[in-house]
């Protein structure tokens, strides 16, 4: 052995040396390949599979057998958190077979970046070689991940021209690629033609589904797959409990969980994380808790199931408790964290939390993430300083639809109309188009401001330039408008012409007209409409009380109360919230006593 192999040799770690000085000694009983094999499984870093690899080349040469090659290519995906080495690796064989091509597909598959799984595809069919069934499955996932349609429709044809199309794992592959580049229709068609399906197949229809925001369908095929006899694993529930938490199906999420427990899968740590965000979802936020307490393995998907599960049922100081519990047990945050934890403070309206999270979002290089930056707009602007509100969105360099219309409702809410119109004309200057919910804070930023034109002026070409229904918020918005202008006639009219059927907060919204303009008359007409709509409100009770009041009518003032205590409807009393070092301070509307006094925020 020469002087540079003994070198090398004692360089690799102890446990391989042993092994590779054994390997050496029986050389003569076995091919050298085989006894490099040996070695290579041992490797468990990167540094000891460069050292082996090192030693392959000195004694094979610089340019080892396929199998060696294919193997140190392998290895180097599994190893290393890039696909550079094994890339410089797969460059240098001077022979490569289907099965060295797919072990660095796959690598790009499981590592990234998935662009260059289908790069390499395409270079794969340059070289003359055929694809296999296993070649198809992991360039299929790239295409779906980086929503490429057109990749993944030539790769569908390949996949047909090659006759893997009654392959259950490529057809399953094609179903998930089309669903994650919206087409969930192709999924569909792939689906039904398939005439074997396993568990597999049966949970990317699923998925594809509920990710495509057809829950109803998602939960037919769930039903299907037990029909059929396939029992689902983990990933299935996974996939299914988003569709009962947006549906609000507890009964349905229950189920699934009581299965779960019976068939050994609820100790699973994602299963936990969606079962955690459907209870959270569904208002049962005491067993979301338990469960979070309970988990031992809770990653970052669990703190946020349980920040957001707060902050969706309006228990925002929690949400902020829970967040400043991850920050003492040294839990890495992510963009998806501080939305949430933003969205809780600016519900509060405690400023100096939010300040506090946006000094976070900067330290994570966070500020610049879409989303980040709508929430910490709607903070400020929901906190009051509309300042900071329009100076995060003036620095923000990629402004969305949903950026603008933080910034719009931002000055809506504080009756800068004319602010709010300028920025909906620039926004449309620059190609966006506004949605529905763009249309509701212009909306009402024209009620703020009593435009009756421009507030007609804008519901018109919702509907004539942009094709948008309007919907019950856009409805109550222009009610509300008229109504506070005085036109009441022309808001009764409005509602009755209305494309859906008026709500409560449409009919609320006349009602509170009738009570600025003393029109008791129309008041009657609105609360009889309220009345067969939700007759528990009380604010409905309350609201004509004061009409009655202010007419002079004290025999149905009288009527009303009584009404109310027949039917034990009590007002639910106002609160504000004060921070101040860092503790919520809370007081009711009425009281005279000490105020409560939360527990501190961290």
């Amino acid at each position: 052995m020469s002087r540079i192999s003994v070198r090398l040799l004692y360089a690799i770690p102890r446990c391989i040396r042993k092994l590779t000085i054994t390997s050496i000694a029986c050389g003569y009983h076995s091919s050298p390949s085989s006894s490099f094999n040996c070695l290579l499984n041992s490797c468990s870093s990167l540094s000891s599979l460069k050292r082996v690899h090192a030693l392959i080349v000195l004694t094979d040469g610089t340019h080892p057998s396929l199998f060696l090659s294919t193997k140190l290519v392998s290895l180097a995906c599994k190893l290393s958190p890039t696909m550079e080495y094994a890339r410089k690796l797969f460059d240098r064989m001077l022979l490569r077979d289907v099965f060295s091509w797919n072990t660095l597909i796959r690598g790009y598959a499981d590592v990234g970046p998935c662009r260059e799984a289908v790069l390499m595809y395409r270079d794969m069919h340059h070289s003359r070689l055929s694809p296999d069934c296993y070649t198809f499955p992991f360039v299929v996932r790239c295409c779906g991940v980086i929503s490429a349609l057109l990749e993944g429709r030539e790769v569908h044809c390949n996949v047909i021209k090659n006759g893997f199309v009654s392959d259950v794992f490529v057809q399953s592959s094609l179903i998930a690629m089309y669903a994650q580049c919206g087409e969930i229709s192709c999924s569909e068609n792939v689906f039904s033609e398939m005439d074997v399906r396993n568990v597999v197949s049966w949970t990317a229809m699923i998925a594809g589904y509920v990710q495509n925001g057809s829950l109803v369908d998602g939960l037919t095929i769930f039903l299907g797959m037990f029909g059929s006899g396939t029992k689902p694993n983990a990933i299935t529930l996974v996939s299914i409990l988003p569709a009962c938490s947006s549906l609000k199906l507890l009964s349905m999420g229950m189920l699934i969980h009581s299965y779960g427990v019976k068939v050994g899968l609820a100790s699973q740590t994602p299963l936990l994380n969606a079962l955690v965000a459907l209870y959270g979802k569904c208002g049962r936020i005491e067993v979301a808790r338990t469960m979070f307490d309970n988990l031992e393995g809770r990653n970052l998907v669990t703190w946020n199931a349980m920040i957001a599960a707060y902050e969706q049922n309006n228990d925002n100081e929690n949400a902020i408790k829970i967040f400043c519990k991850m920050q003492d047990e040294n839990v890495q945050y992510d963009c998806v964290t501080l939305v949430s934890v933003l969205s809780a403070s600016a519900n509060l309206g405690v400023l100096g939390t939010g300040k506090w999270l946006h000094e976070l979002a900067i330290q994570k290089g966070f500020e610049d993430n879409v989303s980040v930056t709508n929430a910490l707009i709607n903070m400020y602007a929901k906190c009051g300083d509309t300042d900071a509100a329009r100076n995060v969105f003036e620095r923000s360099g990629q402004k969305s639809v949903v950026s603008w219309t933080s910034m719009i409702g931002a000055c809506a809410s504080y009756g800068l109309g004319s602010d709010a119109l300028d920025l909906f004309s620039t926004m449309k200057e620059e190609g966006i188009s506004p949605s529905s919910l763009t249309f509701t804070t212009i909306l009402n930023a024209c009620r703020h401001a009593g435009l009756v034109e421009e507030g007609r002026k804008h519901f018109e070409s919702m509907m004539k330039d942009y094709s948008i229904i309007p919907g019950v918020e856009q409805c109550a918005c222009m009610v509300d408008l008229l109504g506070r202008a005085g036109c009441l006639k022309e808001a009764y009219e409005f509602i009755e012409r209305m494309p859906i059927e008026p709500d409560s907060s449409i009919w609320g919204a006349l009602l509170g007209a009738c009570k600025i303009h003393g029109d008791v008359e129309l008041a009657e007409l609105v609360y009889n409409r309220l009345f067969e709509l939700d007759h528990e409100a009380v604010t409905l009770y309350v609201l004509m009380s004061n009409i009655y009041a202010e007419a002079g009518r004290w025999e149905d003032v009288v009527r009303l109360k009584e009404l109310m205590s027949e039917r034990v409807l009590k007002r639910i009393p106002g609160h504000s919230l004060v921070e101040v070092n860092q503790q919520f301070h809370r007081f009711l509307s009425g009281l005279r006593s000490q105020p409560h006094l939360s527990s501190p925020i961290n």
